[in-house]
């Protein structure tokens, strides 16, 4: 599988995260979380929209009522319209000193699940939250997994019985079984493992092999889980039991995540990195920090909104 990929628009982020595809509005949403700002691409006209973020949005949603749900670094926000007031739902259950929220979606009942990124790296403190603000309901928010690093590759098979996450520092990518009403997680397995980076590894000139390490997610209509891998300069697709059924080069080294989008969800998007890399590397990558699309033949899956 070799796609044509198409950078969007003249501006690079320093790290694009969290895009989603938004149907009525034929919009590409995602994040600059260290520029501190959200960002969305109107395909039709292919105008790109900027919204200034008063801290890193790690990760956000649309949301059924209007507007976007997002996870700021001190707390759960909700904004009933792009550019409008910021409404904060719940505090942030971390030390925002060194703790900041990272990759998140919803889930297919309206729940959103932020995950969050213990900056120092060396400690395993981060966690995966869900908030669930349904209606009627205080919103609330639940630790539900933890035990990492860098919270990352969040996402649902299609039958919603199974939830997949990312230890992106641990490199290993893992399943576990899920009652979506319920709410619970059950017994869980290791979708893939991936070597670690050799020690003293260079980004650039190095001849020893490193394939990255898992970073977002998203998983298609079929059921394949498609992750980005940071430093890989690749996107891997593994079905549901962990085989590896194509390996995508990426126009630049650190892929953040994909998502599907388009009328038919056929176009893949992914956001990518350029904050803190070293500058011989950028002198190599001109598209470091784009988002990037291509046309790929199999559809992914639509956005889930947030419920409140």
């Amino acid at each position: 599988m070799s796609p044509t990929w198409t950078p969007l628009g003249q501006e690079p982020d320093q790290l694009g995260e969290s895009p989603f595809w938004h149907p009525q509005e034929r919009t590409l949403y995602w994040s600059d979380i260290p520029g501190r700002r959200l960002r969305r691409y109107h395909a039709p006209s292919g105008r790109i929209d900027t919204w200034a973020m008063p801290s890193e949005a790690g990760c956000i949603a649309p949301a059924h009522k209007g507007g976007l749900v997002l996870a700021l670094r001190d707390g759960i926000y909700r904004a009933m319209q792009w550019g409008g007031p910021l409404a904060k739902l719940l505090d942030a259950p971390h030390d925002t000193q060194t703790t900041r929220f990272n990759d998140g979606k919803c889930d297919a009942l309206g729940r959103f699940w932020p995950g969050s990124m213990y900056e120092p790296r060396d400690k395993t403190t981060a966690a995966l939250y869900c908030v669930d603000a349904r209606e009627g309901r205080t919103p609330s928010l639940q630790a539900m997994l933890g035990g990492v690093a860098i919270a990352n590759g969040l996402d649902w098979s299609p039958d919603a019985s199974t939830l997949y996450w990312a230890d992106t520092v641990g490199h290993v990518v893992s399943a576990w079984n899920w009652d979506p009403q319920a709410n619970r997680l059950g017994a869980s397995r290791v979708l893939r493992r991936f070597p670690d980076k050799p020690a003293g590894w260079q980004p650039v000139g190095d001849p020893r092999p490193y394939g990255g390490r898992p970073d977002g997610a998203a998983v298609d209509s079929e059921g394949n889980y498609w992750v980005a891998m940071f430093e890989g300069q690749r996107l891997l697709k593994l079905s549901p039991s962990g085989e590896e059924l194509a390996s995508i080069e990426v126009p630049a080294k650190c892929p953040t995540m994909p998502c599907f989008g388009g009328d038919d969800l056929r176009t893949l998007y992914i956001t990518t990195a350029r904050a803190n890399r070293p500058a011989e590397e950028l002198a190599t990558q001109p598209h470091a920090g784009y988002v990037f699309s291509a046309r790929v033949d199999v559809a992914g899956r639509p956005v889930n909104f947030f419920a409140d």
